[in-house]
Formats: structure tokens, C-alpha cells, sequence
């Protein structure tokens, strides 16, 4: 059994509340994990992850970014804001590990990020070293710089043209539109997610998922994942920090693993000594709700409990 808390608090934009969910173990929590989520979803999707860690002792607390789940409430979904959407998503990441620091002193802290949550998370340890005792990034990647680059522009040549909170499905046909091709042919157009057809099914039917970015926040996206594959940005992590890579090698957003190892080695140049990789066979993109879930759960717990420093 475990026990759950919704709250909020003002986000680094001034203007919305950013909806909080909590996740509590009926002892006293050995440690938290705090998920970072990802693109066109939300904090709900990570109920049966949750409750596993709090079912070992684990708290496990989130954050509905700006432009999604209970956060836009406004209905402006795929929409960080007019400039600075990035900034501001990892700022209020950072106020959530603060409070949540406050409340629950003295007890491992961890930060899980995936997909685009993994891209947050990795902005998260350059810009605050030192802050919690160990990172996963599942669903990780690195794409070429020039092609990044080229997004980008792109994506900020609309923002000026039609402003930042319009939706173009050129954009979106050229990065996340691409993911579904190498598993043709589709039964849905979010096979890439997962070889598990329910969970598939389940993303498709939540009205909280699946909507297409603005074109604001794919350029603020894309110049987060430019800084964060810059060496001289990643030198600036705690190199101490424990870091866990979980990834099916069927994952287009890692290159089929490919992207992965490449993230890997970045940290392991910008000097992280204590580096872990794990990739699936067969598995697909959300490994979180993948057929094999339970055997990454096990792989994620047991790599908690060794870095906990209790």
C-alpha cells in the first residue's frame, strides 16, 4: 500500500501553478526518486513504476512540466512559454528536488529522467553539480550536432514567422513523426513506444498524451539538447555522481542504442566515474512500460540500493 499527495507551487515563469504528484511507502521512505517525464505525457503514467518503488521503500515524487498534464490548464499543451522554455522546466525541476529535500531531510535523493525528461535531467546535473546522489536516464540520446542545429533554426525561423505557439507538422514529421518507421508496418502511429500493445493503446486514449508540440517547444527543446552535448558543458557535472543508462536497443530516440552509447561516452570523457549501461534486447522506447517491465524495475531497484549511501 502506499499513499499519494497532489500539490503545486508557482512555477519560474511567474504565472502557472505546476502540478505535483507524490508517492509515499507506508514506513518511513528509504529514499527518493524524483521522475523527470517526457514529451506529450504526464506524471499519472508513472503510477505502476511508483508504486513498485514505494512498495520497496521508496518514495517517488514528479512534476507536470509547463505545457502538459495538470500543469496546462490553460489547454496550451506543447507549449513551454515565448523564450526561455528550457530554463524554466529544469528551474522548476530544481524547486521540486528543493521542497521535497525540505520535507524529507537527510535520506538518498535521486533523479530519474526520461526521454525528454533524460535531456532535463542531464541540463539538470550541469547546471546543479553535486545536488542528489545518483541519476537514471532512461530513453536517452544524442543526435548529430548539425542536425540539431538545422532543427533549430528551423524551429525558431517559425516562432518569428508565426509565433512560438504554433504547431507545424513539418517540424514534427522530421523529429518525432520519424520514430514509427523502422516498425512498419504500424498497427498505431506510437508503436515506437512499446512492443506492449496495451500500453500503447493507453497512451493513445489519454487525453493528456500524444499532442503535437509548438514550434516554441521544439526550439527550446533542441538548444537544451545542443547544450547538453557540448563536452565543455558536460565537464561541468559532479563527475561523482553515480549514473544509470536504461534503453531498449530498439529505441529510435537512442539510435538503437547507438545514441546511448555515445551519451555514455561523453560522460565518461567529461570524467563521471561511476557509469552504468544497460540496454534491452528488443525493447522499444518507454522501457518503463515495456513486456519486460518488471525486470527493469528489478535492474532500477537494485541500482538504488547499492548507490543509497544508508
Amino acid at each position: 500500500m502506499c499513499e499519494t499527495e497532489n500539490f503545486s507551487f508557482l512555477s519560474a515563469d511567474g504565472i502557472h501553478q505546476i502540478q505535483c504528484r507524490l508517492w509515499l511507502p507506508a514506513c518511513p521512505p528509504r529514499g527518493m526518486v524524483q521522475i523527470v517525464h517526457g514529451v506529450a505525457e504526464h506524471m499519472g503514467r508513472y503510477e505502476d513504476t511508483a508504486r513498485f518503488l514505494t512498495g520497496h521503500g521508496f518514495a517517488v515524487c514528479g512534476e507536470d512540466h509547463l505545457g502538459h498534464g495538470r500543469t496546462a490548464s490553460d489547454g496550451k499543451y506543447g507549449y513551454f512559454g515565448p523564450k526561455n522554455g528550457w530554463s524554466l522546466l529544469v528551474r522548476d525541476i530544481a524547486q521540486l528536488r528543493q521542497r521535497m529535500g525540505q520535507r524529507f531531510p537527510g535520506i538518498p535523493y535521486f533523479i530519474l529522467g526520461h526521454s525528454m525528461g533524460s535531456f532535463l535531467t542531464r541540463t539538470y546535473l550541469i547546471q546543479y553539480p553535486g545536488t542528489v546522489h545518483g541519476a537514471i536516464l532512461s530513453g536517452t540520446g544524442q543526435e548529430a550536432p548539425a542536425l540539431v542545429s538545422m532543427g533549430q533554426a528551423l524551429s525558431a525561423l517559425l516562432c518569428r514567422l508565426k509565433g512560438p505557439d504554433y504547431v507545424s507538422d513539418l517540424v514534427y514529421s522530421l523529429s518525432l513523426g520519424n520514430y514509427n518507421r523502422p516498425f512498419r508496418p504500424n498497427r498505431t502511429d506510437s508503436d515506437w513506444l512499446s512492443r506492449d500493445e496495451a500500453s500503447v493503446d493507453a497512451f493513445l486514449a489519454d487525453p493528456l498524451c500524444g499532442f503535437h508540440p509548438t514550434v516554441g517547444m521544439f526550439r527550446d527543446m533542441l538548444g537544451g539538447i545542443r547544450f547538453i552535448g557540448a563536452p565543455c558543458n558536460a565537464a561541468k557535472m559532479d563527475p561523482a555522481t553515480p549514473v544509470l543508462f536504461l534503453s531498449g536497443d530498439r529505441d529510435p530516440v537512442g539510435s538503437m542504442g547507438a545514441g546511448v552509447q555515445r551519451v555514455a561516452k561523453l560522460f565518461t570523457d567529461a570524467g563521471c566515474r561511476a557509469l552504468s549501461v544497460k540496454l534491452y534486447p528488443g525493447a522499444r522506447h518507454e522501457i518503463l512500460n515495456e513486456t519486460n517491465r518488471r525486470e527493469v524495475w528489478d535492474d532500477l531497484l537494485r541500482w538504488l540500493e547499492k548507490n543509497s549511501p544508508l
